[in-house]
């Protein structure tokens, strides 16, 4: 295997630098009869001149072990930036006056936020602007915000959010200069380009009232949980601030924004099961917030509002609120609250429901219908509640409904993937007047439902389908032509008044896609695809979905992206995952991606039926007490592309960041023959003794996605037969055949911290493993900041990875 330092580096170059050697400090911790000596502790000091000289001395290592890559590193980087138009821009949106648009210019690491005039008020068609044009040049064009001007002098910089007053004079934005996440906002007149003298440094986020007179904002406690709402007044002092909202639940993260439409600032509150949400009317920005459900322990909802038009008895217009919950069903529905009925708080289940998902194998499906908990996942579900586009949907959760002037949007997922629909909303308020099923069309760009990316289908290179599910030799999943992955999302739909509903498209192969379909005529049109200059075709490529068998039983599906002109099986293979906190690994194009795939490697993404978001039985059977679920999913994924001839075991990189890279160190210490190397960045491989400390940033919040270690012994038990630091190779317990490790993280990152990788991997490294690593001194918890530095950046992980392989060119 490629794992071992002695296998990686020959006896010139260990004479000429070794990694530093990180002492030993006892140090036992004790839980539950439970000692752990860890004797690397003494590295969450990072500020002492000891841990920063540690982490130099393997900066300087890495850099001299990988120095031999220059040349492919820089061969990824002109492939990438040649491949990208440096000088662009994006489609112009709509907000309330002005046309608003994105430039970025060739040499220049960050955009330029523009803007233009409407020409009327009933301007809805999004004017053609040259992108090659000077900025600020077009008739009406003023640059709003340069982060280039704004970032000069900065080796890290971060928008943590801008918002507009509803006459689009006055910018409220924040900064971040370090990583750490922490925003200090400014508010700009855009007439005379000077910010005001109000300054609310080290705070959350921040929000403007639409006529500017007051900003709501949230603060952070030393855990960096933001857990306070308080109100300013805009050319107020500071001191002045008022306290509006207190979260004291530890496990609750506080957030405020004003409502889509313009009336109610909104507190939501909430922890990884629980949440609730306040109201304020904005023609009261001195009130008191109003509660609208009343929290419930493990029941989570949102809520947005609306209108219907003239849907009263005597034509006048009927306010709803829209409200998604999870109260009787594990994987959502949305209801809709007429709210001429009665004054908030209202109740959960209250109104009439639109869209209800799957209950079938949720651990708390019985709840909703007696005996879902034992059907399987992927049986189709019928519900005479639902529109007859989610009749007989597999894995059906449903995500959101939105209400706008003139259609109705909906968001749900089934078989795995994010599908949208819609309706008019004449047609809505019909439905909602009449208590029927929704009339909702799915929508979906032109060409999905036919082979629109047919290379696979028609090359005789080495074919990767049919594919036989692993542990059943009867059944076959042949992927069908035209059954292709992709990822479809409303998209760029600010404003409420706007006649046509955008939404966004890319696949693996394909790039990104903007659409705007017209609801009443059923127009859909391109108004813009993302560009890959040079000789790209997304002919060449070709991708597919394959279903494999866990060793538990359950099917799950492994995406999987090549070049067939390329490609020699068994083909090296990147193979990455994520597996946390229902966030789903949908397909996405990456310009990065085609320098691997150009190379023959075969690109696979493990979407575990377990903790992603297939629908939440899934995620349920994925975390806490069934945590391990996620590293066997992603080992037998593996596993499955391998002995199918696909993958060649020798060549298998894997990557994951943050809970993927806790995903990393557990793979690798379950299944190191599997996997020549692996990348883990920002890894979270210390979780037990970072999830023990009540004090450290997301702990408490943590607990209910992983289990609380502290008072339960079982669930404390648990995490230490897993969490990869303490179940790692060690000096005392050698290993000799086990995955390179290459790792990255940065010294300001708040969400894991780097004493954490850092502990990682000097264990490894005492143990003889093949371990190196890349520390961002300027930096948080997504890297560095800067298009060009990010392509440096991923260049130069995409080197390190291809050289496992046995690519070096």
């Amino acid at each position: 295997m490629a794992g071992m330092i002695a296998q990686q580096n020959n006896a010139s170059a260990q004479e000429s630098i070794t990694p530093p050697v990180a002492k030993k400090v006892p140090h036992l911790r004790q839980f539950h009869g439970d000692e752990f000596n860890d004797v690397y502790e003494w590295m969450r000091d990072t500020k002492s001149e000891e841990v920063r000289n540690y982490v130099q001395g393997q900066n300087a290592y890495t850099e001299f072990r990988l120095k031999n890559l220059a040349s492919l590193r820089q061969s990824l980087f002109d492939e990438l930036k040649s491949r990208v138009k440096e000088t662009d821009m994006s489609v112009p949106t709509r907000i309330h006056d002005y046309w608003y648009f994105s430039r970025v210019q060739q040499g220049k690491q960050y955009g330029l936020q523009c803007r233009i005039p409407v020409a009327s008020a009933d301007d809805w068609d999004a004017p053609e602007v040259d992108p090659l044009s000077v900025p600020g040049s077009l008739p009406g064009e003023q640059i709003v915000f340069d982060a280039n001007v704004e970032s000069a002098g900065k080796d890290f910089f971060q928008l943590g959010g801008m918002d507009l007053s509803r006459d689009g004079r006055w910018l409220l934005y924040g900064v971040d200069t370090s990583g750490d996440e922490r925003y200090d906002f400014r508010i700009r007149d855009l007439q005379s380009g000077e910010d005001l003298p109000d300054q609310l440094d080290g705070i959350g986020r921040a929000c403007l009232t639409p006529d500017a007179q007051w900003v709501f904002y949230t603060v952070l406690d030393d855990a960096w949980r933001p857990y306070a709402v308080y109100r300013h007044r805009v050319g107020a002092p500071v001191s002045e601030d008022v306290e509006v909202f207190r979260e004291s639940d530890e496990r609750f993260w506080v957030g405020v924004g004003v409502s889509f439409d313009e009336r109610n600032m909104v507190i939501n509150t909430g922890s990884k099961t629980t949440s609730e949400v306040r109201l304020l009317p904005l023609a009261t920005p001195e009130g008191e917030f109003s509660i609208f459900i009343a929290r419930e322990e493990g029941i989570e909802y949102d809520v947005s509002f609306a209108c219907f038009e003239g849907a009263g008895e005597q034509g006048e217009d009927v306010d709803v609120a829209i409200v998604s919950h999870n109260a009787h069903n594990p994987n959502f529905e949305i209801d809709i609250i007429d709210m001429r009925d009665h004054k908030p708080p209202f109740t959960l289940g209250e109104g009439v429901p639109v869209a209800v998902g799957s209950p079938y194998g949720c651990e708390q499906g019985d709840r909703f219908e007696p005996g879902a908990r034992d059907h399987a996942i992927s049986e189709p579900y019928f519900n005479p509640a639902n529109p007859r586009i989610l009749q007989g949907a597999r894995g059906l959760s449903v995500d959101g409904l939105a209400l706008y002037r003139h259609f109705a949007l909906l968001s749900y997922r089934a078989d795995g993937m994010p599908h949208i629909a819609m309706m008019t909303k004449s047609q809505a308020k019909e439905d909602f007047i009449s208590h029927q099923p929704w009339r909702f069309v799915e929508l979906q760009p032109h060409g999905v439902g036919d082979d629109f990316n047919s290379a696979a289908d028609k090359t005789e290179a080495p074919a990767i389908a049919p594919i036989r599910l692993v542990g059943d030799a009867d059944d076959q999943n042949h992927l069908q032509p035209g059954h292709k992955l992709y990822s479809v999302s409303a998209s760029s739909n600010p404003s409420y008044l706007a006649p046509k509903l955008r939404y966004g498209f890319s696949s693996y192969t394909s790039p990104g896609e903007l659409h705007e379909f017209d609801p009443a005529t059923g127009e859909d049109v391109l108004l813009k695809r993302a560009q890959v200059l040079g000789d790209f075709e997304p002919g060449k490529y070709a991708e597919r979905r394959i279903w494999v068998k866990a060793r538990d039983g359950e099917t799950i599906p492994v995406s999987l992206v090549w070049r067939p002109d390329a490609v020699t099986l068994p083909a090296p293979m990147f193979i990455t995952g994520y597996g946390a906190y229902e966030i789903s690994s949908d397909p996405g194009f990456s310009v990065a991606r085609l320098s691997l795939l150009d190379r023959g490697v075969l690109y696979a993404v493990a979407t575990f039926a377990v903790a992603e978001r297939w629908d939440g039985a899934w995620y349920e059977q994925g975390r806490r007490l069934n945590k391990k679920h996620s590293f066997e999913d992603f080992v037998d994924a593996t596993i499955a592309v391998q002995d199918l001839g696909y993958a060649d075991v020798k060549r298998t990189v894997a990557n994951g960041g943050s809970a993927g890279g806790l995903l990393m160190g557990a793979v690798a210490n379950l299944a190191p023959e599997r996997y020549a190397g692996i990348e883990a960045d920002v890894p979270f491989v210390d979780a037990l003794t970072s999830i023990l400390d009540p004090s450290l940033p997301l702990t408490v919040t943590e607990w209910d996605e992983w289990g609380d270690p502290l008072h339960d012994e079982q669930v404390y038990r648990y995490m230490r037969s897993y969490t990869p630091y303490e179940n790692a190779p060690s000096d005392e317990k050698p290993v000799h055949d086990f995955p390179a490790i290459f790792i990255t993280s940065s010294m300001n990152d708040t969400r894991v911290l780097v004493v954490e990788p850092l502990k990682w991997l000097a264990r490894l490294q005492a143990a003889g493993v093949d371990a190196i690593a890349k520390i961002e001194v300027e930096a948080g918890h997504g890297g560095v900041t800067g298009r060009y530095k990010q392509w440096e950046e991923v260049s130069y992980e995409n080197a390190w990875c291809l050289s496992i392989m046995g690519i070096e060119s």
